[in-house]
């Protein structure tokens, strides 16, 4: 159990540069997640200070970074403004004098031990150190949603986790790494972040065929209900898997000896193709009869420099692409189904997402309603090991686990990061009922075995 030692609202500092007023219209990029769930994300610390430690000298400091952060990132301090007439108005983002960030300063007597392993574990203990996104207000134009909030939770002389929530419409995982960094790096450098700041330049976003119109046509009469509050119990557990930089070279020798046509086989490739075919060999729905029904893995791609003109790197907002990798399940759970796998994923990335002209092709057919039929069968990734979250160091060193709370509302997801403790090495995290964990971590240590 926490003790909730204290909730607050930190705004920008006053008196400084920070606009008066910031309003942002979304983009097609952002529109795409309007009605999505909040992302959730825990990021544990070794911390062996002591509690008065903690509340005079850290917590204070965390204040004021944390302040001075929001005033080169604004939005985050703002909120989502969802039009009740939606025939004649759009959403937007929009920060105004006097907003500010949820922030909840807590002490917890678990084990932080426990809770950073790598073993199965009850999701359900998570949700005590992940912060709720505040209710939603509402005036004469707007449901008025805040979009960002966060917690901090010691446990004393162990560790502290910094729990974090945001919208998905108000940025993808570059935005909200690069806040996090920023965040950290001014905290631990006292007010001087090494970062540069973000754009929120919408217009940087070109969209001639006006496809945010077409995009809001499609989801503007779907009913708006923030309900953030968490779904419990979840009936799941939680557990990591580590693939080696060795354990991935063996995979990545295994596909290029049946398939050697292919030039590269990336990292990524060859985790994606070996976790989701182990998923589908100890799934127990396994026996289906239909053995061709089709399997779907979607990943989505940061397609800021890949875009034509480039969006710059620094832009704050969503600039995703997804990728959907469509295979028979017979030819996944077979001998060959890792390499049948890479192979479909590497040719899906290089002759569409690092093709200029190519990936966006379509993208005003996105929510046209062919895809539903993919969501009933796909394995999902929150993440991306190209973005380092542990690496944001507030002082006290890199994170030793994240933990992306947010795949347990999945059908099936999971989660990528960098190794802690392996260079060259990723980790993976599920979020699966008992006995299925159970039966995929036999299937995952078995292929490295063999």
């Amino acid at each position: 159990m926490i003790t909730l030692l204290e909730t607050c609202r930190i705004p920008p500092p006053p008196g400084s540069a920070a606009a008066a007023e910031l309003q942002l219209p979304l983009t097609f990029f952002d529109i795409v997640w309007i009605h999505f769930q909040p992302i959730r994300r825990l990021l544990f610390y070794e911390y062996s200070g002591s509690e008065s430690h903690f509340l005079e000298t850290l917590v204070p400091k965390l204040k004021e970074s944390l302040s001075l952060t929001l005033k080169h990132y604004l939005p985050l301090a703002g909120n989502l403004l969802y039009p009740l007439n939606t025939d004649h108005q759009k959403p937007l983002l929009r920060y105004i004098s006097g907003d500010s960030v949820s922030l909840k300063i807590a002490i917890s007597g678990g084990d932080f031990d426990e809770l950073v392993g790598n073993h199965p574990r009850d999701a359900d203990q998570f949700y005590e150190f992940v912060p709720e996104i505040p209710p939603e207000t509402e005036d004469s134009d707007y449901k008025i949603v805040p979009v960002f909030a966060l917690q901090v939770t010691l446990f004393p002389g162990r560790g502290i986790c910094i729990g974090f929530s945001n919208l998905h419409s108000l940025g993808d995982a570059r935005s909200i790494v690069g806040f996090m960094r920023a965040w950290a790096s001014m905290c631990k450098l006292a007010g001087e972040s090494e970062l540069s700041p973000p754009i929120f330049d919408k217009s940087v976003i070109h969209d001639p065929l006006k496809i945010d119109d077409t995009f809001w046509k499609a989801v503007k009469n779907i009913p708006f209900k923030p309900s953030y509050s968490f779904r419990l119990p979840t009936n799941k557990v939680r557990a990591t898997y580590t693939l080696r930089q060795s354990d991935i070279q063996k995979l990545k020798d295994s596909v290029l000896a049946k398939k050697p046509n292919l030039v590269h086989v990336s990292s990524f490739v060859a985790t994606a193709s070996y976790v989701w075919t182990a998923l589908l060999k100890s799934s127990a729905d396994d026996h289906v009869e239909d053995r061709n029904i089709h399997e779907y893995f979607v990943f989505s791609v940061d397609i800021r420099e890949r875009m034509n003109p480039a969006v710059p790197t620094n832009y704050f907002g969503n600039c995703l692409c997804a990728g959907i990798t469509e295979i028979e399940h017979e030819r996944l759970v077979g001998e060959e189904g890792i390499a049948v796998s890479a192979e479909f994923m590497s040719e899906l990335i290089r002759n569409r997402m690092n093709n200029k002209d190519e990936v966006l092709k379509g993208a005003e057919n996105w929510m046209d309603g062919s895809r539903n039929k993919v969501w009933a069968r796909a394995v999902g990734v929150s993440g991306s090991p190209k973005f380092d979250l542990c690496s944001a160091d507030f002082g006290w060193g890199n994170a030793r686990k994240l933990e992306v709370v947010s795949i347990d509302g999945e059908r099936c997801s999971i989660s990528l990061c960098k190794c802690s403790d392996s260079e060259g090495g990723l980790e993976i995290g599920l979020s699966l009922p008992k006995e299925r964990m159970t039966a995929f971590a036999a299937v995952f240590a078995d292929g490295l075995k063999s």
